[in-house]
C-alpha cells in the first residue's frame, strides 16, 4: 500500500528507496511548452553524440549485469524507460519503469518526467558536496542501436535531472530487438533485447516490487554475483 502522503499527479505510488517502480502514466502532451515546436538540438535541450561522449559519464564495470536485471524486474517493452540509481558500489538500490512518449524528443519534458520518478524512490543529495549515487538510463525501444534525436533528448534529459536531484549522470543504454548497447562507449550485447520475455508472468501496470535480497553464506556476507564484463 502507498504511505500516507499526498497522491501523486498521475496517481502512482510513491515509495521509499529500494523500492521498484512501474507506472503506466504516459509522458502528458499538456507538459510539452510551446517552444516543443521547434527542434530541440536548435534550443539545446538534445546532446549529440560527441557531446554526450565528452561529458565524462563514468563507465559501468559490469553493464550486462544492470542491464540483465532491470530487464528482469521490469520486462520493458518498446516505449518503455527504466531510470535506476546505483550506490557507490554501482549496485541497484532504486529503480522504476514508465511510457517513455516516442513522440516527443524534447529534454525538456522528458527531464520532468525522469526528475517525476527520481524524487519518488530515491531522496535528493542536494546537500552534498558532491554526488555519491548515480542514475543511469534504460530505453526500450524499436529500430537499431545508432543514436536517434529522441536519444539525444533522454541524454540531455537525464543528465539535467541528476544535476536536479543531487546525481551523478550515468551511462544512457538502449534496448532494441538486436540487443543492448551503451551509447558513447560501444559495449553491449545482443541478450537481453526488447521483446525478450523472462520466465513467470508480465507483472501489471501500477504494481510494486521491492528491491531484490542478496542470499547470504554461511559466514553472513551477501553472496555476490560476478559476471565477466560485456564485450
Amino acid at each position: 500500500m502507498c504511505p500516507r502522503a499526498p497522491p501523486p499527479p498521475d496517481g502512482g505510488c510513491a515509495h521509499p528507496e529500494g523500492r521498484t517502480v512501474t507506472s503506466g502514466s504516459m509522458i502528458s502532451p499538456a507538459a510539452v511548452p510551446p517552444s516543443a515546436t521547434v527542434p530541440a538540438a536548435r534550443l539545446g535541450r538534445a546532446l549529440e553524440p560527441a557531446e554526450w561522449a565528452a561529458a565524462g559519464i563514468p563507465l559501468l564495470r559490469d553493464p550486462r549485469e544492470i542491464v540483465t536485471g532491470l530487464h528482469t524486474r521490469h520486462r520493458p517493452a518498446p516505449g518503455i524507460v527504466v531510470a535506476a540509481v546505483l550506490d557507490a558500489e554501482q549496485r541497484v538500490i532504486a529503480s522504476a519503469s514508465f511510457p517513455g512518449g516516442q513522440t516527443v524528443a524534447d529534454g525538456w519534458v522528458l527531464r520532468n518526467a525522469l526528475l517525476d520518478r527520481l524524487r519518488r524512490i530515491v531522496p535528493h543529495d542536494l546537500r552534498r558536496r558532491s554526488p555519491v549515487r548515480t542514475a543511469v538510463l534504460l530505453h526500450c525501444r524499436d529500430g537499431g542501436e545508432e543514436w536517434t534525436p529522441l536519444d539525444g533528448a533522454w541524454m540531455w534529459g537525464l543528465r539535467d535531472a541528476c544535476t536536479l536531484h543531487g546525481l551523478r549522470c550515468g551511462a544512457y543504454i538502449v534496448l532494441t530487438p538486436g540487443g543492448w548497447r551503451v551509447l558513447g562507449e560501444g559495449r553491449g550485447g545482443r541478450h537481453p533485447h526488447a521483446g525478450a520475455a523472462p520466465g513467470g508472468a508480465a507483472r501489471p501496470a501500477g504494481r510494486t516490487r521491492g528491491a531484490v535480497t542478496p542470499r547470504r553464506t554461511a559466514g553472513g556476507a551477501p553472496e555476490a554475483r560476478r559476471r565477466t564484463a560485456a564485450r
